[in-house]
């Protein structure tokens, strides 16, 4: 580990250790529940790293260790209606990631932890959409999607509030959740290569965490349909509740020494 991450200027191997251990309870939530990776893994990284460097470091770890999950996710899901969520989502990723680029590190920072806590403020609120699926809500749904996504991996929770609503079995909306984010993240990889944000030092990041992430996924996905419900959810809320705290800039003293 040592000779790679002097390759990483301005990454220590403390940090690198931290966000191994990020990466792992991160894979864990997205195993489990079909998204939740980036609630946890970019406000925590972000403390460590820019945000230029979580989100797509994130992408790339996620996109190769949940490669495994799409193939009963295709079975499963409504694919016309994750079709048309998607097609919005190819507005709304380049818009997200041209912010990354091109906004102060600082200024996305702070924009992450706000936009967490909003989305988390809204899942423990209860509140989900009581409509009917179409084409055009969905769409919407996936520009609003893609920009979080773009800007900062956290596109989940407008999707996951908006799924769970409708009279959909708990399998398929894990499905339609998996499905969509294999379908936006390969939209996000090439909007990020446009923008130069994968370089590669993220490659070598992304060398290092994977392992640790794609165990979190495997063990995630076994406890699936275990765990009680509603005990995981609230440890999942608080989970994002103290990486939001702790990403906070205001902490760069305590954590960045």
């Amino acid at each position: 580990m040592a000779d790679l991450t002097a390759l990483i200027p301005g990454i220590s191997g403390e940090a690198v250790l931290f966000l191994v251990g990020t990466a792992f309870i991160a894979g864990l939530a997205r195993g489990f529940s079909g998204f939740g990776a980036a609630l946890i893994f970019m406000p925590l990284a972000s403390a460590v790293i820019e945000p230029a460097r979580a989100a797509p470091l994130l992408l790339l770890v996620d996109a190769i260790m949940a490669l495994g999950l799409i193939p009963n996710a295709w079975r499963r899901a409504e694919r016309r209606n994750v079709g048309t969520m998607a097609l919005g989502a190819l507005i709304g990723v380049p818009l997200g990631t041209a912010g990354l680029a091109l906004l102060d590190p600082l200024v996305v920072r702070w924009a992450v932890v706000a936009i967490v806590t909003m989305l988390l403020v809204l899942l423990v609120s209860g509140w989900r959409y009581r409509g009917q699926p179409y084409a055009a809500l969905n769409a919407i749904i996936g520009v609003i999607s893609g920009f979080f996504t773009g800007a900062a991996q956290v596109g989940g929770p407008p999707v996951v509030a908006y799924w769970l609503g409708g009279a959909i079995g708990r399998d398929v909306v894990r499905a339609n959740i998996v499905l969509y984010f294999a379908i936006s993240s390969a939209i996000s990889i090439v909007s990020y290569l446009i923008g130069g944000l994968i370089s590669l030092q993220i490659l070598i990041l992304t060398a290092l965490i994977a392992s640790a992430y794609g165990l979190g996924l495997y063990l995630g996905a076994r406890l699936f349909g275990q765990a009680g419900d509603i005990l995981f959810r609230w440890i999942c809320y608080g989970l994002i509740a103290m990486a939001a705290i702790i990403s906070l800039p205001l902490l760069d003293p305590l954590l960045r020494g």
